[in-house]
């Protein structure tokens, strides 16, 4: 058997209460994890205070404790 290069990705384990930056894409920007379920996850956004929800969608790429949040325009 031929050993292949693959890319793993795991979901996140998200928990209420965490402050988030999603880098890219069209859900990017600053947000905090107010409700997750089974499928779905709420967050808010800490300048306009919306809050969305949509299915699970975030993968763990980073962890940093000097990343300034919410970020600065």
């Amino acid at each position: 058997m031929k050993n292949n290069k693959v890319i793993v990705f795991r979901p996140y384990p998200m928990e209420i209460g965490q402050k988030i930056y999603i880098d890219g894409g069209p859900r990017g920007g600053d947000w905090e994890v107010i409700s997750v379920s089974d499928k779905n996850v709420t967050l808010r956004c800490p300048v306009t205070h919306k809050e969305v929800q949509w299915v699970k969608f975030c993968f763990f790429v980073e962890e940093s404790v000097e990343i300034q949040w919410p970020h600065e325009d």
